[in-house]
């Protein structure tokens, strides 16, 4: 029924609009979501939507690939660092939607900071995921902060995304280095890779191999949870207690675009709270960036999170992005376990 309503409203804020010829998205949310916003739009408006899907870090990846031949229009979430990033490599434009007093402060801002050539479209804290079956199983403890899950314990129960392909694991990095200091977090992060089974490439992954069953704890974003638990997983999230960062997720336009006024027209629709409102829908459960958008009770309560106050300007930066990165293979994914 959610899902219908929210199709009927679009299809009257469409208004029957004429076929918009096509747009071309990289959508770097959960596939679900991707597939909802392209079938509604284009059902709604009549423009074809071609949707390739691929995590953040990939994401920027195939943009700086194509850069001299673009084959994307518009670049659809995912972890916001990358998105600065394409924003300061020239591969995005500036444009800034009639629509952004609409949204909150955290959003504006990731567009100010950006010249206008990116927006928050939803935010989302960092955590862990669990599983409480296989904790109980395996008589383990639920880990409520950074230095428990070095303990060992968790040997070889650990899952989380490799930074290089994924915003999720880059945040945590970035995260980490602003709560603890950029020595203590590297001291940290050697410490934990003894304890991780796997590093998959996508966000996403390790929260879903912990509802499977497949690892009993997981680095992810918390709004990543309640989904696989709607699906009958057994799956808990907890953010930890001394602190923690948050994505801003967004959106940007890509400079060459081939269908520009498609691109623009796909961009204003995301940023209404009838389009926004479609990630609960499908089971995501981010904080949306529209002020008037409902919000799930599924979603985060930010007030009683221990949030950073993360740096996206500096963390957002790219020779800051690839440095990281790199001392990460270097110092803690060399390392044996």
């Amino acid at each position: 029924m959610r899902k219908l309503s929210i199709a009927v409203v679009l299809a009257a804020a469409a208004g029957g609009a004429a076929a918009q010829g096509q747009v071309n998205v990289i959508c770097s949310v959960q596939a679900e979501w991707c597939n909802m916003i392209s079938t509604v739009y284009a059902r709604t408006t009549g423009t074809k939507v071609n949707v390739v899907m691929k995590g953040s870090g990939e994401a920027l990846a195939q943009l700086i690939a194509e850069k001299e031949n673009p084959k994307t229009d518009i670049w659809f979430g995912g972890t916001g660092d990358p998105h600065l990033q394409a924003a300061e490599q020239g591969l995005t434009i500036e444009y800034k939607s009639p629509s952004m007093p609409q949204l909150h402060d955290w959003a504006q801002q990731q567009a100010r900071q950006s010249g206008y050539k990116t927006v928050g479209i939803y935010s989302g804290p960092l955590g862990f995921g669990y599983n409480p079956e296989l904790l109980a199983k395996k008589k383990l403890a639920v880990p409520r902060t950074w230095a428990d899950l070095t303990k060992a314990d968790y040997k070889g129960e650990v899952q989380v995304a490799n930074p290089a392909s994924s915003g999720t694991s880059y945040t945590m990095i970035a995260t980490l280095v602003q709560l603890m200091g950029e020595e203590k977090a590297f001291d940290y992060l050697k410490g934990l890779h003894r304890n991780v089974g796997a590093y998959p490439r996508s966000g996403t992954a390790p929260i879903k191999a912990v509802a499977r069953g497949e690892t009993a704890v997981s680095i992810s974003f918390v709004h990543d949870g309640p989904g696989e638990k709607m699906q009958g997983f057994p799956v808990e999230t907890i953010t930890p207690a001394d602190g923690t960062g948050a994505e801003i997720g967004s959106m940007s336009i890509i400079k060459g675009s081939r269908n520009l006024e498609a691109a623009k027209k796909f961009y204003e629709w995301a940023l209404t709270p009838a389009a926004q409102e479609m990630a609960a829908a499908a089971k995501q459960f981010q904080l949306p960036s529209n002020k008037a958008a409902k919000v799930d009770p599924r979603v985060p309560d930010f007030k009683k999170i221990k949030l950073i106050n993360y740096d996206y300007a500096k963390y957002g930066a790219s020779a800051e992005r690839r440095r990281l990165i790199a001392r990460w293979e270097k110092e803690v994914n060399s390392l044996p376990r």
